[in-house]
């Protein structure tokens, strides 16, 4: 009897006791200590994270300049990147571009000068505003044509449709004006100003029981806006519907001069010229600092006019820099458009810390660093990731509904430069407490490694 009463109590202590790692019992923390690569504080960190223990998560950190691997967790699995795909459309025009952005293309042919678009978003927009364009079109003597060439749909492949009517997602295209959205200034003294003033006549009083939260709401498929009764101040923005016909009253209102179209046929003796405008920085600093996906999108389009006159097209773009300036990535990468937007988009943490090796070789550290946002200065991570020091995180972060994800470089308290990238894919808890969460945690990277 005594026998059965200490057998019982050496199974019930057995069963009691931790599963073994690698038995099919392992917890979700147990599994994150057996794949996690590294400091095995840092294992424990994660692994015991309430915030991160019900979604996929991916980390992978080495240093910037060594490339020397320090940590891995899920690095090899495949994540949806989201805006950290601008990093990818960054390092494009890196390569493709020069030190200004290509304005326009054109070719004068006698009394006629006719131009075409190279995708360059900045004509007349509202935060990275340029007037290049603008001056040498209404200053030409000759008689002005527009050609309009081959380029990609409005919208990239994957995007949400009913981003539609929101500032994030304006229609793409071969020459873009006023960054191809309408600004509306409210006041509770003034009437609503709106810019540019073309559209005024297309704006009206949404109809009684019209239920939305927004200030505006366009029209699905129709440049016809409605504003919702306001007593307060207010700012917005809302992409319109662009068309070839569009652009032309665009310009001739905008030039006050006339604008005809004309089907594009080169010809042999054509010497094609092209007008540079804004220094490329001031594009990549935007682009990336507050995660403006329409300059992101069209960033592949100018690249793409780089490559030839014939079309705009992003998956050229793409395909070139894979081949010519990534083909050495640790895993394949799915790219489809510049933003990040599209949830086509596939990339691994250890890819996405690959490249963060590749521009930290390529670009001097000064010039890198000040293009991405930085903790507690500017941009997305202005309010975190600093301390009395000034800030110790510069990145790109990406987020989309259960997606949150961060990539860039991380100064520890030793003064070493990390390139880090944290992915966090299908979580459901507040976007808010994910940020955080990383937060505490890459501190302790920044202290102890």
């Amino acid at each position: 009897m005594r026998f059965f009463c200490i057998l019982l109590l050496l199974l019930s202590c057995n069963m009691a006791a931790p599963a073994a790692p690698g038995n099919g019992d392992d917890t979700a923390a147990e599994t994150a200590l057996r794949r996690g690569k590294g400091p095995q504080w840092l294992n424990r960190l994660i692994a015991s994270s309430p915030i991160l223990r019900q979604h996929h998560v991916g980390v992978c950190i080495a240093d910037a300049t060594t490339g020397e691997p320090l940590y891995e967790l899920n690095s090899e699995q495949y994540f949806t990147p989201a805006s950290t795909m601008k990093l990818f459309s960054l390092y494009a025009g890196l390569h493709l571009l020069g030190d200004s952005l290509p304005s326009l293309s054109y070719v004068v042919r006698a009394d006629s000068l006719v131009f075409w678009g190279t995708g360059d978003p900045t004509l007349l927009h509202g935060d990275v505003p340029s007037s290049r364009a603008f001056t040498f079109l209404q200053s030409r003597p000759e008689k002005l044509f527009y050609a309009p060439i081959p380029c990609v749909e409005a919208f990239g492949p994957g995007w949400s449709w009913d981003d539609y009517n929101y500032y994030y997602s304006p229609e793409r295209g071969p020459f873009p004006i006023y960054g191809h959205t309408v600004r509306f200034y409210a006041s509770s003294t003034q009437r609503l100003r709106v810019s540019p003033p073309a559209f005024t006549a297309l704006v009206e009083p949404a109809p009684p029981g019209y239920a939305s939260t927004d200030h505006v709401r366009r029209v699905l498929l129709e440049n016809r806006f409605y504003v919702l009764p306001f007593s307060k101040s207010w700012i917005d923005e809302t992409p319109f519907r662009t068309s070839p016909g569009l652009l032309l009253q665009l310009l001739q209102d905008t030039l006050r001069r006339p604008v005809q179209p004309l089907p594009w046929h080169p010809r042999p003796q054509d010497s094609i010229r092209t007008l540079h405008g804004l220094p490329v920085d001031s594009l990549y600093r935007r682009m990336l600092q507050v995660s403006d996906n329409f300059l992101a999108e069209q960033l592949l389009l100018l690249c793409a006019s780089r490559l030839g006159p014939d079309s705009l097209s992003t998956a050229r773009t793409i395909r070139v820099v894979r081949q010519r300036f990534l083909p050495d990535l640790p895993d394949a990468l799915r790219w489809v458009d510049g933003s990040g937007l599209s949830r086509l988009n596939l990339a691994t943490p250890r890819s996405l810390t690959a490249l963060l090796g590749k521009l930290h070789q390529e670009v001097l550290e000064p010039r890198l660093l000040s293009l991405l946002a930085a903790g507690g200065g500017h941009g997305t991570l202005r309010r975190g990731y600093h301390d009395a020091r000034g800030p110790w995180f510069w990145g790109k972060t990406g987020t989309l509904t259960n997606t949150h994800n961060l990539c860039g470089y991380l100064r520890t308290r030793k003064g070493r430069l990390l390139a880090v990238s944290f992915l966090n894919n299908n979580h459901v808890v507040e976007t808010s407490a994910v940020r955080k969460e990383m937060e505490r945690i890459l501190a302790q990277v920044r202290d102890r490694m």
